[in-house]
C-alpha cells in the first residue's frame, strides 16, 4: 500500500508539473484552456473557480489539458434538448446539453442550429412549440455541460490554438518539458540539501583493524597517491580500487605539513572491492551542497540524453520503462528512504521532460516540429495532414506502450 501511494504522489507529482507549464503559458498566450485534467478515465471531481475546469479522474497514470482548438469546438447537434440559462440581457449564459434527469434551471429548447465558434448563436423551438423559431445570442465566456456532465467553457474561434501566434504555440508546447526538468533540477538541488554534504579529500573517520588504523590518522588531507594530484574523493576511491591490494604511495597534508606514507588495501567481500578504512569528511556548507545539486542535475541531464543516444543505436524494449516499470523502481526508492525516493523523483522528472522533447508525433517533440515548420513557412500546415501526421504518432505510441507494459510486467513480475 505504501508502494501504491508513493507511486500515486510522485507520478501525479510530475504530471500536474508538466500539464501546468502547458496550462500557464497558454493561458498567457490567451489560448483557452477548457480543462485541467489530473488522472485518466472518469471523472471523480471537478470545479470550475474561473474558465478553466479542473477535473480529478479515477486512474492515476497521466493527466492532459484540453486547450481550445478544432478538435475542441463545442457543438450541438440539431434535435438536441438543452436548457438554456440566461443573464439578465437575455443572453445564454450556460448551457445544459447532458440531456440528464436533473438539469439546471432555465429555458428548455430543442436545437435547430447551433453556432458557438463564430456566430455564437443557438436557435430552436421552446417548450416543444414548433410554431416560433427564437434564436438566443450565447455570450462569449458561456459554459457548456457535455453528456459526461462535465461542464466547460465553449470555444469562440478567437481564443482556439490555431488563432495563436506560432511563437505563442511552441511556447505553450514547450512549457510543460521544460516544467519538468525546473522540477526536476529543483528536487535534486533538495535531495543536496538533505542529505549529507559532499565528501572531501580529508579523512574524517579512521576504521579500527584496518589498513589505514597506524598510517593515516583524522584530520589528513590527501594531496596525492602514487604521484598524481587528488582533488576528490572519488579519485581517492578509484585509485583504492583499482589497486588490486598493491601498496599505494599517499602524500598528506598533516598539521601543516606534507608526509607520505605507504598504504596496502585489503579486498572486501561484503563491498566486492578495495578498502583501507577510511570514511571522508564532509563538507555540510551552503555553498558545497548548492554546487553539488547544481552539478547533479546537470549529470543526470547529460546520462539521459546519453541515454537516448545510446537508445537509438541499439534499441531494446528493456531500455525503456512504462507506469508498472515507474512503479516498479518507486517502489524501490520507498524502501531506501527520503533522500533516495527525492533522487529517484528528480531523475525521473528530468527524463520525462527530455523524452516528451523527441520530435515524435504525439509527444510535445512532435508539436514542436509542426509548429516550427509553421513558423519557417509563414503559414499553418494543412488541418488534414497535421491529423494523418498525429494519427501515426498515437497509433506508433499506443502499440509502443503496449510493448514497453508488456516488457516490464515480464521483467519485473515474471522474469
Amino acid at each position: 500500500m505504501k508502494s501504491i501511494l508513493a507511486f500515486i504522489i510522485v507520478f501525479g507529482l510530475v504530471v500536474f508539473v508538466h500539464e501546468f507549464g502547458h496550462f500557464f503559458v497558454a493561458k498567457k498566450a490567451g489560448i483557452l484552456v477548457r480543462e485541467f485534467s489530473i488522472g485518466m478515465g472518469p471523472k471523480l471531481v471537478q470545479w470550475r473557480p474561473g474558465q478553466t475546469t479542473y477535473t480529478i479522474r479515477w486512474l492515476p497514470l497521466g493527466g492532459y489539458v484540453r486547450l481550445a482548438g478544432p478538435d475542441e469546438q463545442s457543438e450541438i447537434d440539431p434535435g438536441t434538448a438543452v436548457v438554456l440559462e440566461l443573464n439578465e440581457a437575455g443572453i445564454v449564459t450556460r448551457i445544459d446539453a447532458s440531456e440528464s434527469d436533473l438539469p439546471i434551471e432555465g429555458r428548455p429548447l430543442r436545437v435547430t442550429k447551433a453556432d458557438l465558434v463564430d456566430d455564437l448563436t443557438i436557435a430552436g423551438y421552446e417548450n416543444g412549440d414548433e410554431s416560433q423559431l427564437v434564436t438566443y445570442k450565447v455570450d462569449h465566456d458561456a459554459t457548456m455541460i457535455d453528456d459526461t456532465g462535465t461542464e466547460l467553457q465553449i470555444t469562440p474561434r478567437d481564443v482556439q490554438l490555431p488563432a495563436a501566434k506560432p511563437w505563442k504555440k511552441l511556447a505553450t508546447s514547450f512549457a510543460g518539458p521544460f516544467m519538468n526538468v525546473v522540477l526536476g533540477f529543483v528536487v535534486l538541488m533538495i535531495y543536496s540539501f538533505a542529505s549529507v554534504g559532499p565528501a572531501t579529500t580529508t579523512v574524517g573517520q579512521v576504521a579500527a583493524n584496518s589498513p589505514a588504523q597506524h598510517v593515516l590518522q583524522k584530520g589528513d588531507r590527501i594531496v596525492a597517491i602514487n604521484g598524481r594530484k587528488i582533488n576528490t574523493f572519488d579519485q581517492v576511491s578509484q585509485a583504492i580500487d583499482s589497486s588490486k591490494g598493491k601498496t599505494l604511495t599517499v602524500k598528506v597534508k598533516r598539521q601543516g605539513s606534507e608526509k607520505s606514507v605507504q598504504l596496502t588495501p585489503k579486498y572486501s567481500k561484503k563491498t566486492k572491492s578495495y578498502l583501507v578504512g577510511i570514511v571522508a569528511k564532509a563538507d555540510n556548507s551552503f555553498s558545497a551542497k548548492l554546487k553539488r545539486g547544481w552539478d547533479l542535475s546537470w549529470q543526470v541531464t547529460g546520462m539521459i540524453f546519453q541515454a537516448l543516444g545510446n537508445l537509438f543505436k541499439h534499441f531494446s524494449l528493456n531500455k525503456l520503462s512504462g507506469p508498472v516499470g515507474i512503479y516498479s523502481e518507486t517502489s524501490k526508492a520507498t524502501s531506501m528512504g527520503l533522500t533516495y525516493m527525492l533522487a529517484f523523483v528528480g531523475m525521473l522528472s528530468i527524463n520525462l521532460g527530455i523524452v516528451n522533447l523527441i520530435p515524435i508525433p504525439g509527444l510535445d517533440g512532435g508539436k514542436l516540429l509542426l509548429e516550427l515548420i509553421e513558423l519557417l513557412r509563414g503559414k499553418p500546415i494543412p488541418e488534414e495532414h497535421e491529423t494523418v501526421v498525429d494519427l501515426i504518432g498515437v497509433v506508433f505510441l499506443l502499440i509502443l506502450i503496449i510493448a514497453v507494459t508488456g516488457n516490464d510486467i515480464y521483467r519485473y513480475f515474471i522474469k
